[in-house]
């Protein structure tokens, strides 16, 4: 009996002892709500007036009247914003394929084993550590039709000068360029990460079989770093599509309206013309595409497969 109640009182103390850290406790939450209230004020805050501003018709200097969707079936008949689209589209879609092809043309030649190959990989990567302003600025000169060095070096082969950036036909290919050229050695880091983790065993058993160069690049080394061209393909088009510095610096959407993409014109409405609601209500048009750009490249990348590289 002594026993009992002497193990009786323990538990009893035990009991006691246990709920004394429910009250102590550790509360996260105010760590927590400093963090909540910075997303609200820099994400959430943002969202929600341009929202409302996009369902009011408001023209900076003047009253603000309540619109409804008439913001949203302006852009439906404003051809301009469609000729933005389509600039939007062009310019993505050969800034994502150029850099695509050049930058995996080089992975697969900085893989190899080559004098100086370190040296020549650092400079190469250079381009991208640039500001875009200045890359602007300097290709601007650069694309100058009198004064440019781009027309004098293709004096020595024989071709005449060219427009460039000053003419409607060449201006999206001449942005390209420079896009290219900043953005190429990104692209060739991550398919360069993609072939140091393909495994050398398959590229043996292809030689013992005969496997010429083009197969083994067909049949194997493709299929393997097919997850990290894809990942290459997101970071490219969802920084492609609102591309906005380089190209305001070059031309500022000119000549005319030939290289004016979506951000150009939102901007251009906004902030030009001091149009406000209709620039908000082409902001979130402009969002809700980024938004489905984004979910269809990630359906696409989850058809990668890690392990062995092919399509599931």
């Amino acid at each position: 009996m002594a026993s009992t109640s002497i193990e009786t009182a323990a538990v009893a103390k035990t009991s006691k002892g246990g709920s004394k850290p429910d009250r102590f406790a550790p509360n996260y939450w105010p760590f927590v709500i400093p963090a909540l209230i910075v997303i609200a004020a820099v994400i959430v805050f943002p969202w929600v007036f341009t929202l409302w501003m996009s369902v009011n018709s408001w023209t900076l200097g003047q009253s603000q009247v309540f619109a409804g969707l008439d913001n949203y079936a302006r852009l439906v008949v404003d051809m301009r914003f469609w000729d933005s689209l389509w600039h939007t589209v062009l310019y993505t879609t050969l800034s994502v394929v150029a850099p695509l092809f050049l930058g995996t043309l080089a992975a697969l030649i900085f893989d190899t084993q080559f004098p100086l190959r370190g040296l020549l990989r650092g400079i190469f990567v250079m381009p991208m550590m640039a500001t875009p302003v200045a890359i602007a600025l300097v290709w601007t000169m650069m694309f100058h039709p009198q004064l440019g060095v781009l027309n004098y070096l293709l004096s020595f082969i024989g071709i005449g000068p060219q427009e460039w950036i000053y003419n409607q036909n060449s201006v999206i290919p001449s942005l390209v360029l420079v896009e290219t050229w900043q953005w190429t050695p990104l692209i060739m880091l991550i398919v360069l990460g993609g072939l140091a983790a393909v495994p050398r065993e398959p590229y043996e058993s292809a030689e013992i079989d005969g496997a010429n160069v083009w197969q083994k690049f067909r049949y194997l080394t493709l299929p393997m770093i097919a997850p990290f061209l894809m990942i290459a393909v997101m970071i490219r088009s969802i920084d492609a599509v609102k591309s906005f510095d380089i190209i305001y610096a070059m031309t500022q959407g000119g000549p005319g309206t030939a290289s004016e993409t979506i951000n150009i014109y939102l901007y251009n409405t906004a902030f030009a013309y001091y149009d406000i609601g209709y620039g908000s209500a082409m902001a979130v048009v402009f969002f809700i595409l980024i938004v489905l750009l984004a979910f269809v490249l990630m359906m696409l990348r989850q058809r990668a497969n890690w392990s062995d590289g092919e399509a599931r």
